[in-house]
C-alpha cells in the first residue's frame, strides 16, 4: 500500500521514530490553528503591499551600470516600507547576510562619542567584531569611539525594565542608540514578543525619547500580526534569506525605519552623496518580491516544525526552548543535548534530512565570525538559507542546537523525524 509511511520505509527511518514522532504531532495540531490565522493575516498584508504599490512585470526588469533607472529595486523598497510600516526602506542583493545589514545600520548611524546599549544582553558572535566585543583587524565601533555598554534579560527572559530605567535616568550622556536582538541567536532564551517590545520602547520613549530603537528583526519576520516598527521601533534590519525572503530571494538583506536613519544608512552602503539612487538589484526583484509574497506561509510551516521539534525533544526528556506552550517570537527552537556527540548527531540527521548535499555528513569547523567551532547543517536551494530546513550548534557547553526553518511544513517535520533517526541508531536517545 502506498501511503506517507511507505516513504518514510524508502527513506529509511526506523518504525519507532516515526511513531513516536507521529504520536507527538497529534498532541500540537491544536497550537496550529493560530499559527495559520497569523499567516493569513500576513499574506493579506503583503498582497495588500504589492497591490498598493502597483508592481508590475516591468519591475521585474534587469538593469545595468549605476543603476539610476532601476524601477524594480525602487518599487521593491516601497513594499518593504508599506509591509514594515516605515517611512523608508533598503532592499538589495548586495547586502551579503543579516550581519551586514545589521553592520551597516550601526556604523551607519552611530558616531564617535555615541553611546549604544543593548538590553538583550551580547548580541550574536557575528557581531562582536562589528562592535569591538573581541579582537580583530578590521574597524570596529569601538575603535571610532563608539562606547557599548550592555544589560541582561531577566531571568525569566523579558526585558529588565527597571534595570534599563535606572541605566537611562543616571546616564551622564543620553544613548544615541539602545538595541534590541529579537531572537535568542546562541543564547538559551526564547524570542521576544511583539508586546514586550511595545512596552519597553514605550518605557524608552518615556526617559529617554530622543534615542534610537533600533532591532535585530532576524528570523522574526511575520510571526506575529505586528512587527517591532509598528511598535515603535525607529530602525530595523534582517536577512533576504531568512524569513521574508520565502526561500526564493537568491540574496540579500533589508533595512526600514525613519527616513533620515535610512538616508545615513544608504550612505554607508554606497557613499555620501549618493545613497539610494544608485546600486542594481542584478534582475532579482522577481524573486525577493515573489519570496516575499510567499512568506508568510513557508513561515507558519517552519513554525509548525519547530513546535513539533519541541514537543518531541521535551517528550524525549531534553531541555528546549521555548517551550511548546510559549508564545512565539523566532522560528528557532533549542535543544539542549549536554554533549558533543549528540548535537553532531542531531545536525547530521538534520542534514540527511535535505533535498541538497544529503550525501554529505557535516562536522565542526571554525566559521568565520564565530568564537567556537560551529557544525551546521544546511542543504538547501540557497546557500546559507535558515529559512529552508536547516540546524547549527556552537561546539562548546552546554551543547545545544538550534533548529529551524522548512520551505513547508512536511519538510520541517522530516527534518525532525531524520534528527532524531540519527540519535536513535547511534543508542544516544531511548524512545
Amino acid at each position: 500500500m502506498l501511503n506517507k509511511y511507505s516513504m518514510y520505509k524508502t527513506l529509511g527511518v526506523s518504525d519507532q521514530v516515526i511513531a513516536y514522532v507521529e504520536a507527538a504531532e497529534k498532541s500540537i495540531l491544536p497550537h496550529f490553528s493560530n499559527i495559520d490565522d497569523i499567516a493569513e493575516y500576513n499574506q493579506l498584508k503583503v498582497l495588500n503591499a504589492l497591490q498598493q504599490n502597483k508592481i508590475s512585470d516591468i519591475h521585474f526588469n534587469w538593469n545595468t551600470g549605476y543603476g539610476y533607472d532601476d524601477m524594480g529595486r525602487d518599487a521593491t523598497e516601497n513594499v518593504y516600507k508599506t509591509v514594515f510600516g516605515t517611512e523608508d526602506a533598503i532592499v538589495r542583493p548586495i547586502i551579503v547576510s543579516g550581519t551586514h545589514a545589521l553592520t551597516l545600520a550601526l556604523t551607519g548611524t552611530l558616531r564617535p562619542n555615541d553611546k549604544m546599549l543593548s538590553i538583550t544582553g551580547r548580541p550574536y558572535d557575528t557581531l562582536e567584531k562589528v562592535i569591538g566585543l573581541s579582537p580583530s583587524n578590521a574597524l570596529s565601533l569601538m575603535d571610532i569611539g563608539v562606547s557599548y555598554e550592555e544589560i541582561q534579560l531577566t531571568d525569566e527572559g523579558g526585558f529588565d525594565l527597571e534595570g534599563l530605567k535606572a541605566l537611562i535616568e543616571n546616564a551622564e550622556i543620553q544613548y544615541k542608540m539602545i538595541y534590541i536582538q529579537r531572537s535568542a541567536g546562541y543564547s538559551w532564551r526564547r524570542g521576544l514578543t511583539i508586546r514586550e517590545i511595545k512596552n519597553v520602547i514605550a518605557l524608552i520613549r518615556l526617559y529617554a525619547p530622543d534615542t534610537i530603537v533600533m532591532v535585530d528583526n532576524c528570523y522574526g519576520e511575520f510571526l506575529d500580526y505586528q512587527e517591532p516598527t509598528d511598535v515603535g521601533a525607529d530602525l530595523m534590519a534582517g536577512s533576504l534569506i531568512k524569513n521574508p525572503g520565502g526561500g526564493l530571494a537568491l540574496s540579500g538583506g533589508y533595512v526600514v525605519g525613519k527616513a533620515y536613519l535610512i538616508e545615513q544608512v544608504a550612505a554607508r552602503m554606497t557613499s555620501p552623496g549618493i545613497g539610494k539612487e544608485c546600486g542594481l538589484t542584478f534582475g532579482q526583484t522577481r524573486t525577493i518580491l515573489q519570496g516575499l509574497f510567499m512568506s508568510p506561509k513557508v513561515v507558519s510551516g517552519a513554525l509548525k516544525g519547530a513546535t513539533l521539534c519541541s514537543c518531541v525533544y521535551e517528550k524525549a526528556g531534553y531541555e528546549i526552548n521555548p517551550s511548546v506552550d510559549s508564545v512565539r517570537s523566532d522560528i528557532i527552537q533549542a535543544v539542549k543535548f549536554g554533549s558533543p556527540d549528540k548535537v553532531i548527531a542531531f545536525c547530521q540527521g538534520i542534514q540527511s534530512a535535505s533535498p541538497v548535499d544529503a550525501f554529505v555528513s557535516p562536522e565542526p569547523w571554525d566559521m568565520p565570525g564565530y568564537s567556537s567551532e560551529v557544525i551546521m547543517a544546511a542543504g538547501a536551494f540557497v546557500q546559507g538559507s535558515s529559512i529552508e530546513l536547516s540546524a547549527d550548534a556552537p561546539i562548546r557547553e552546554p551543547y545545544i542546537a538550534y533548529f529551524q526553518g522548512g520551505l513547508t511544513y512536511e519538510h520541517s517535520k522530516f527534518g525532525v523525524i531524520k534528527s532524531l533517526d540519527a540519535l536513535y541508531k547511534k543508542g544516544l536517545v531511548q524512545l
